[in-house]
């Protein structure tokens, strides 16, 4: 590992180069914030990737890759003489302190629970900051993680079930309600009602301490990886995968299950 001066300089080294860059490059110097946009999006979707698969080398590629778009929106936001990445690192700096009494003052948080919620309550507080609980949650946000950050923030506030028993009680009776509306063949409040069970079904994840994403991520990347595994055999034995019956493809899923468990 590096010490503190060698970090300083690579970071140091990294300025240099996108100054560099933004200077000599047709392609870097044409860049704008709208146009990095996009690009963005797409290098914190390729970070969580290597994330999920726990691939150290790709996680310290793809760090990489988020970072230069940091800094890049900082040199654009430089050249018009707004801020600079100086000022983005002592911003960060600045709210960390404040964030964090328990470690720069005399606020006392022995639960990281206790912390979330300090945290939550010198957002509200802060000159400039959220105006409401629930302002900090991107709108944008993919809608399974919104659910849980706008539970976990009324949650913080006091706004939350008792127990987990109770949340289970709104599952189920969700589960009434969907099947309902599916029986009348009410498309509309169908899909109402899924939106309902399915913000119930975070709420429990939440109160178990679970992450709906990462299970669901999880189930996701074995979903893809035993279907791929259906139709790589189905390839092996001269048949499309299109052709096969259910049955057959069950029994190739099967397959997929046991090797697994090897």
């Amino acid at each position: 590992m590096h010490n503190r001066n060698e970090m300083m300089e690579a970071f140091g080294r990294f300025l240099d180069v996108l100054d560099e860059l933004r200077e000599k490059c047709p392609w870097d110097r044409k860049q704008t914030n709208e146009s990095l946009r996009p690009n963005s999006i797409e290098e914190v979707y390729e970070l969580s990737d290597a994330l999920v698969a726990d691939d150290t080398q790709n996680i310290c590629k793809e760090l990489g890759d988020v970072l230069l778009h940091v800094a890049f929106y900082a040199k654009i936001a430089s050249e018009k003489g707004q801020f600079d990445i100086a000022d983005v690192c002592n911003r960060l700096c600045d709210k960390l302190i404040y964030r964090h009494p328990h470690v720069f003052g005399t606020v006392k948080a022995e639960t990281a629970g206790e912390v979330c919620k300090n945290w939550e309550q010198l957002k509200m507080s802060e000159k400039g900051g959220n105006k409401s609980i629930l302002s900090g949650v991107p709108v944008s946000m993919p809608s399974l993680i919104k659910a849980f950050r706008m539970q976990e923030k009324a949650a913080n506030v006091g706004f939350d079930w008792d127990t987990k028993e109770d949340v289970w009680a709104k599952v189920r009776e969700e589960i009434a309600e969907l099947q309902v509306e599916f029986d009348k063949g009410d498309v509309v409040n169908s899909e109402k009602e899924l939106g309902d069970l399915l913000f119930s079904i975070v709420n429990v994840a939440r109160k178990y301490g679970i992450n709906p994403d990462n299970a669901l991520e999880q189930t996701n990347s074995k979903f893809r990886r035993r279907f791929n595994y259906v139709e790589e055999r189905s390839l092996g034995q001269g048949m499309d995968i299109r052709d096969m019956t259910l049955a057959q493809m069950d029994a190739l899923w099967d397959e997929a299950k046991e090797i697994e468990k090897l």
